[in-house]
């Protein structure tokens, strides 16, 4: 085989500049969101058509296998392979819309979800919308033949494709759709033509047959090529542009939730509410209670649901809202559950919604240990579906395993997450997949109903398809690919089901100093790879670097990979490599992924524990020079003389030379200490009597900004309680934790929680007024420092809106009218959670724009010369944009200390503090 090196070099003069053969880029792309691990021999990333090409005649030139990948979100092993993976996701434009013919061409990289945001204000859209459709590509959707939820009503990919432009592994590129006449598209017809028992005995049965070839299209009255390539999972050619069918928006839409006693009653449900719904269902979902149950443990809102441990979802469609309530109402009557609930609000639909579409992840921890994909997508028809879940839940029980079902029941395709253990190198996987096709087979069924059969299910083919079928699959193969290049061990000639399973590797017990409950390499592998961290478009937090790079690397699954193989010591060489660096240089710990994450990565308490052992021992001589000055940053704030510092800060030169010495870019202007700090501005006099509220004086509040901590006290004030700020100095040691040096955050913590322990002990609440220190006692304080006393502080502080939203008798003042731009710290969005402060502000009737997203300074990271231009891009991905579209007069609310002077660094704003906004003018 052509070494990595060679490969990448004639690929690079072939014209792909994105061609590496580095461990970084390996690592990243030697898993997808499935169980296997293939590690490639290099990575490509075009960004033309012709690059795209290139990318193909070197592999056909070389003799190398090459492996399409979209978004990466393949749950079956689709997306790894062993020579050149080539990840599209560059090709992302939409060459073309016509409203008239309802139609759009789209490159392989393109995005479902930015496809949808251009044709949906026209009253269109692309039908099938899988759970990932916010990161999913149309290449990928159409290399899996994709359906989602709504398939049921708008059909799966394959039925929304009217025609591809595809390069065949065997050179050929050619045109498929109606009247095609291509070499290859000829030879698959006479080969239909040549086959017609075994197809039309074999194929096509049912909606959700996915898996194997689609030879059903090669018969022909039904010859559709194009069709036969769309789930053909990437081993017949490489699709270089679709054209594909655009629906009708519905005018209105109800959904109405079902509750059943079990899935499998839900599931016995299906085929009356199909009947009773013969026009109009566009879904019909099945949801299991164990996954409403993580959302709720993690404290997502979860809209009321009916009584119930599992239920339908059912998707309503009309011209109107009156007749869609109409045809849900005949619906509710067919399902004869426990109980219904009828939804028309959109954005309580789009709530119930989310918790569907997150299925995956929040499935992955709704049991005692680790569930995995595996067998994930098996389908039925909609009649027997009962009757396989009953089965499905017998096969589990005898193989000493569980599972959560869910997924789309109107179509017979159940999705699951089951419990595999692997400690026996894999054999009870196998044995529990072998039985489980061997019982959908007998059902009927097919073992993928959308997601393919890449390396998961392609081995068990024999046990749905008999000779002549699978004859035919390798004929096919032959003839679009007859080198065996595209996408190996995948349908044809495939891989057993249980080698390169990744869970079967050992994990280096690299022991987790920060007590997160499991090794580090356990914690690591909670990432599934479901791809929440790359969705365009998405609200929440995760992940700020990656916004603005657009980079793997910068994802928190791409983090997450990386860490895996250092811990698993076969590619990267341990915690030191540089590929880890790499890795983690670029993430901000905004704790966004602790909590948009699915699967509840928390990649900021990773980090943490990385840095720490990179750089424990001898080796802490090695730490960058910011770790010891903005990292020790309340130390040094302790000891310095404010009137002196602000005065070298006002001389330019010594300004600079300050600058340089601590490690901040010098085009950031460092900010000044406050005249006087909190603690002694609020002083009262000994004996005052005791406060109805404690204000704790963080390290930023207390000598950076006191001015918030001083309208905090008026607010409450206002409010008729008696405010004062506790006199003791107790750093949360924030600033140690986020440069990884655990030890000193550790001491640090344990002086404050000493000092506030008294306090919040004594009954009396403690508000925090900045959200990244109040957030590490409430987060990172216990794994820190786990304790009983550490405990009580972590229980026992508040935010400043959680306190007056507690008040009954209170009301905030009158903002009717004002424009309030509101930048929630990534810590408070993410741990403590901003819903109180909107409900205040709501409550006040400001008119209130929630920026999603992170500022881009986050502590330490955006002052650093080489994370500068990284954080100003992250701040014009959201912030900078919403700040510039808001009117003059509004008012910018931004409670972190960081985000405020990242405002007024890069735009010349001046944020105000919730207190202030609140207190009012003059305050």
């Amino acid at each position: 085989m052509t070494h990595a090196r060679d490969l990448v070099a004639a690929l690079r003069r072939a014209g792909v500049a994105g061609a590496s053969d580095a461990t970084l880029d390996r690592a990243l792309y030697a898993g997808d969101a499935s169980l296997y691990r293939v590690v490639p021999q290099a990575v490509a990333k075009p960004r033309s058509r012709e690059e795209l090409l290139a990318c193909l005649a070197v592999a056909r030139e070389a003799g190398v296998p090459l492996t399409m990948r979209g978004a990466g979100t393949s749950i079956a092993g689709n997306a790894v392979g062993p020579g050149l993976v080539v990840d599209t996701s560059r090709l992302d434009r939409l060459l073309a819309v016509d409203r008239e013919e309802r139609t759009a061409r789209v490159e392989p990289g393109l995005v479902q979800a930015s496809l949808q945001r251009v044709v949906v204000p026209h009253g269109l859209r692309f039908g099938p919308d899988p759970s990932t459709h916010t990161r999913c590509t149309l290449g990928g959707m159409i290399g899996n033949n994709a359906c989602g939820a709504r398939a049921l009503g708008f059909g799966r990919t394959s039925e929304n494709v009217l025609g591809l432009e595809v390069a065949f592994g065997n050179g050929s590129v050619e045109s498929l759709g109606p009247g095609s006449a291509g070499p290859t598209a000829e030879r698959l017809a006479a080969l239909g033509a040549a086959a017609l028992g075994p197809i039309r005995t074999q194929f096509g049965h049912f909606a959700r047959q996915g898996s194997g070839y689609a030879l059903e299209h090669l018969l022909p009255e039904r010859l559709a090529p194009h069709r036969l390539l769309v789930g053909s999972e990437g081993t017949l050619g490489v699709v270089l542009s679709a054209t594909v069918a655009l629906v009708e928006e519905p005018a209105a839409r109800v959904l109405l939730l079902v509750g059943y006693p079990t899935m499998a009653e839900a599931a016995d449900a299906v085929p009356a509410v199909l009947v009773a719904a013969p026009v109009g269902m566009l879904a019909l979902e099945g949801l299991d209670a164990r996954i409403v149950d993580v959302v709720r443990a993690r404290g997502g809102a979860v809209p009321a649901l009916p009584r119930g441990g599992g239920w339908l979802f059912a998707e309503l469609a009309a011209d109107s809202l009156a007749e869609a309530v109409a045809r849900a109402t005949q619906v509710a009557r067919a399902a004869r559950g426990l109980e219904h609930r009828m939804v028309v609000d959109p954005a309580e639909q789009s709530r119930l919604w989310q918790i569907r579409e997150d299925g995956a992840g929040l499935a992955g921890r709704s049991l005692g240990r680790p569930a995995y994909s595996g067998w994930e997508d098996a389908a039925v028809p909609p009649e027997r579906l009962g009757t396989w879940l009953r089965q499905f839940d017998e096969l589990l029980a005898g193989h000493g395993l569980q599972g959560v079902p869910y997924g789309h029941f109107g179509d017979g395709c159940v999705h699951a997450r089951i419990d595999f253990t692997f400690d026996d190198g894999g054999a009870r996987f196998r044995a529990f997949l072998s039985e489980a096709a061997r019982a959908v087979a007998a059902l009927g069924g097919s073992l993928s109903g959308e997601h393919g059969d890449g390396r998961a299910r392609s081995e068990l083919l024999p046990l749905m398809y008999d000779d002549a079928a699978l004859d035919l699959f390798g004929q096919v193969k032959r003839i679009c690919d007859p080198e065996g290049l595209l996408n190996p061990g995948v349908l044809v000639d495939p891989a057993p089901v249980d080698a390169d399973l990744r869970p079967a590797r050992p994990v280096t017990p690299v022991r987790a100093r920060l007590q997160l409950g499991e090794t580090l390499g356990e914690a690591v592998h909670r990432c599934t790879g479901v791809g929440k961290c790359v969705a365009t478009g998405g609200s929440g937090v995760m992940c700020p670097s990656w916004r603005a790079t657009r980079d793997e690397k910068d994802s928190t699954r791409g983090r997450a990979r990386v860490l895996q193989e250092a811990l698993d010591g076969s590619l990267v060489t341990g915690l030191d490599d540089p590929a880890v660096h790499a890795a983690l240089d670029l993430c901000l710990a905004c704790k966004g992924c602790s909590s948009d994450c699915p699967a509840g990565v928390d990649m900021a308490a990773y980090k943490v524990e990385a840095l720490q052992q990179q750089y424990a021992g001898w080796r802490t001589v090695r730490r960058p020079r910011e770790h010891r000055t903005l990292g020790w940053l309340p130390r040094w704030a302790r000891v310095s003389p404010p009137a002196l510092v602000n005065r070298v800060l006002d001389q330019p030169l010594l300004a600079r030379l300050a600058a340089r010495a601590a490690g901040v870019d010098v085009r950031r202007a460092l900010p000044r200490f406050a005249p006087q700090r909190l603690r002694d501005a609020a002083t009262e006099p000994a004996g005052s009597p005791e406060p109805d509220v404690w204000i704790w004086a963080d390290t930023f509040t207390d000598r950076f900004t006191p001015s918030a901590g001083l309208a905090a006290l008026r607010v409450l004030e206002q409010a008729g309680l008696r405010a004062r700020v506790i006199p003791a100095d107790a750093c949360c040691g924030l600033t140690w934790l986020a440069t990884g040096q655990a030890d000193g955050a550790r001491r640090t913590l344990a002086r404050a929680v000493e000092r506030l322990h008294t306090y919040v002990a004594g009954g009396v609440p403690v508000v925090g007024l900045e959200p990244s220190c109040l957030a590490t006692l409430r987060d990172d304080a216990e794994r820190v420092l786990p304790g009983e006393r550490t405990a009580v502080v972590a229980r026992g502080v508040r935010t400043l809106a959680e306190l007056l939203g507690s008040l009954d008798d209170w009301q905030p003042r009158d903002m009717t009218g004002v424009e309030v731009v509101a930048q929630p710290h990534c810590h408070h969005a993410s741990v403590l959670g901003w819903a109180a402060d909107e409900a205040l502000l709501r409550r006040a009737g400001a008119t209130l724009t929630r920026v999603e997203g992170c500022c881009g300074l986050a502590g330490s990271f955006g002052v650093t010369p080489e994370h500068h231009d990284v954080s100003v891009a992250i701040a014009g991905t959201a912030l900078l944009p919403a700040v510039r579209a808001a009117g003059p007069d509004a008012v910018v609310l931004a409670d972190g200390f960081s985000c405020r002077y990242q405002l007024d660094d890069l735009a010349g704003v001046r944020a105000l503090h919730l207190a202030e906004l609140l207190a009012g003018p003059g305050h």
